[in-house]
């Protein structure tokens, strides 16, 4: 295919993409009125009452400060549950548009890399989920007695939704150190020896990059990630294993037929033992 041919086919496979998300965001829009809305007001209606606003009366309700706030936010839900729901559609026109110049076990890696990288991104955002609650009490809980909370729609879906999103990609960096193994940029040996700075610079990452920046959390963060980089470290092993094994039997292939193999001609030197039963 020609550069123009190719073009052609990435527009049109992002056309199509496009209208996935489209369709995902029309049905996430229409799902916000039928348990999406609950669900994510859910971490915030299991604080103490003295922590939500209106509490005492078993509400718990987010303040909207604008006219257009409350439509804004619907929309900003829908488009970000629309593309998680369309993932797989437009991930398989990726897919498609990468197949043609990809080799056998280039595919299979790939295939690989997406189920991966899709998995740990959907523990990360579990994880972030049931995690929140507790963040927000221990947050909310600081500011003490005497201060009526109340927190808006904006800022309780920004947090939400930053949150799930740095746990969810945090949780990607393990697989993209075993993507690096793959492709010879990275060996064991360079992981096994940078543990400690890997585990060290984990924890210092975990401490920045969430949200609510609160011990609990940036635990919560740090300790599945260090588990993974173990098993990231460990899963080089053995592909440099096998690496080496086929570089050591694909080196035969380069030796003539005829070429014999190479023998000591050194004399071996006989045990004091057996001498007896050398013949004279």
């Amino acid at each position: 295919m020609s550069l123009v041919e190719h073009l052609t086919e990435l527009r049109n496979r992002v056309g199509v993409s496009l209208l996935y998300v489209l369709a995902g965001t029309a049905l996430a829009f229409w799902w916000y009125d039928h348990g999406l809305g609950e669900f994510i007001r859910a971490p915030y209606c299991s604080l103490p009452d003295e922590l939500r606003y209106g509490g005492s009366e078993g509400g718990c309700e987010l303040l909207v400060t604008d006219v257009f706030g409350g439509a804004l936010i619907r929309l900003k839900i829908s488009a970000i549950v629309g593309v998680v729901l369309s993932a797989p559609f437009w991930l398989f026109q990726l897919w498609r548009f990468l197949t043609p110049g990809l080799r056998r076990a280039e595919k299979r890696y790939g295939v690989a890399f997406v189920a991966g990288s899709t998995t740990l991104f959907a523990l990360g955002a579990a994880l972030a989920y049931a995690s929140l609650a507790t963040g927000l009490r221990l947050l909310l809980g600081l500011a003490g007695e005497g201060v009526l909370i109340a927190l808006t729609a904006q800022d309780y879906i920004g947090f939400v939704i930053s949150l799930l999103l740095a746990f969810g990609l945090s949780f990607e960096l393990p697989l993209i150190a075993v993507a690096l193994n793959l492709v010879g940029v990275l060996s064991h040996a360079a992981l096994s020896g940078a543990r400690r700075w890997i585990f060290f610079l984990t924890v210092l990452f975990a401490a920045f990059v969430t949200p609510t920046q609160d011990p609990f959390t940036m635990l919560v963060m740090a300790a599945p990630m260090i588990v993974l980089f173990e098993l990231a470290i460990q899963m080089a092993r053995v592909i440099d294993r096998r690496r080496a094994q086929r570089t050591a039997i694909d080196s035969f292939h380069d030796v003539d037929d005829d070429e014999p193999s190479p023998l000591e001609v050194a004399p071996s030197r006989l045990e004091d033992e057996d001498r007896s039963t050398v013949p004279r």
